[in-house]
């Protein structure tokens, strides 16, 4: 056996090992951030947003811990906490962004002109300068709006067809989310449909609800709407509670507080909105850009009764408005 031979077998067997050792080397995993404002999910406090989002994953091929990973934050409700989990996850060089929480788009938008963020809020985008346009959002957010304040008379309009004689509504809302419009797009709403409007506001990261109810019994409010909040967000059960215990008929911007015993909800419907949060991760992932992916809006709306809440609270849903309802609760 030559010199020659020799040579050329070991600079082939090198090159086989070589590559058998690239070829073996494990793929990286894309890895999203989930930033939520509500508390971390258990069996009594279940994250439906976040169940919707990992269906939507689920749905395009993705598993966890498989191909995708995805790491959660939760704000419990705290605005405060929001800047610093999203310093978390950019520090993790995360793929891509993901949060329904407008305040932590904010967050994000200032952390980082690089990563892609996806967005699922109820503020206007445009409005708030979060994006250029819909069409072409520029930068690096795009996602989903989910015209919460644009449906406000619709939520007045139908508690006046449910509640005979109504005429003061109070609205729960939370200062802490720095939206005074939230209470003034109601306000506005009222006027033609000659309803008055109480504002009910709550501060701090542990809300004095008690105290709003009371206020919405003293002043004689015939119904009460709660507008969605990241402080507000851990209370749908005390909310929905308070609101029965003061036999007031309820309205929510979220299918959630009906569900643990609020009494009608309508919205854009959430597990639709997650699970299109889901396709733009995927759209991204396989190379689109963000300031490319025009924002959506809603084209399915839930309305959302609990009759069982209404028997508690002797209130008699008219069958005009039983008859457009999307799901029922009995």
């Amino acid at each position: 056996m030559n010199r020659k031979f020799l040579f050329w077998l070991l600079i082939t067997l090198l090159l086989t090992t070589v590559s058998s050792a690239h070829a073996q080397q494990p793929k990286k995993l894309p890895r999203i951030g989930f930033l939520s404002g509500r508390s971390a999910p258990n069996p009594t406090n279940p994250d439906p947003s976040g169940d919707a989002f990992r269906r939507g994953l689920r749905d395009l091929g993705y598993i966890e811990g498989n191909n995708i990973l995805v790491d959660y934050r939760y704000a419990d409700g705290t605005l405060d906490r929001i800047t610093g989990l999203i310093a978390e996850l950019v520090q993790l060089n995360v793929d891509i962004l993901v949060s329904p929480t407008g305040p932590a788009i904010r967050a994000a938008k200032e952390a980082t002109k690089t990563i892609p963020i996806v967005m699922v809020v109820t503020i206007d985008p445009v409005a708030t300068g979060l994006v250029e346009s819909l069409a072409r959002p520029g930068g690096n957010i795009t996602g989903l709006t989910r015209l919460t304040r644009e449906l406000s008379g619709k939520r007045l309009d139908l508690l006046r067809e449910s509640i005979p004689r109504i005429s003061r509504i109070g609205i729960l809302w939370s200062a802490a989310q720095g939206q005074p419009e939230t209470f003034s797009d109601y306000e506005a709403a009222a006027r033609p449909l000659k309803l008055q409007v109480q504002s009910l506001e709550v501060r701090g990261p542990n809300p004095d609800l008690e105290t709003a109810f009371r206020e919405a019994v003293n002043g004689r409010a015939s119904a009460i709407i709660t507008a969605r909040s990241t402080a507000l967000i851990p209370y749908p059960k005390k909310i929905a509670g308070l609101a029965l215990k003061n036999r007031l008929p309820s309205m929510f911007e979220d299918s959630e507080y009906v569900e643990v015993g609020g009494l009608i909800s309508y919205s854009a419907d959430d597990a639709e909105s997650f699970r299109r949060a889901a396709v733009y991760v995927d759209k991204i992932l396989k190379g689109a850009k963000p300031a490319d992916l025009p924002v959506e809006q809603p084209t399915k709306f839930e309305l959302v009764i609990n009759l069982k809440t209404a028997k508690q609270i002797g209130l008699t849903i008219p069958p005009n408005v039983l008859a457009r309802a999307d799901r029922v609760i009995r």
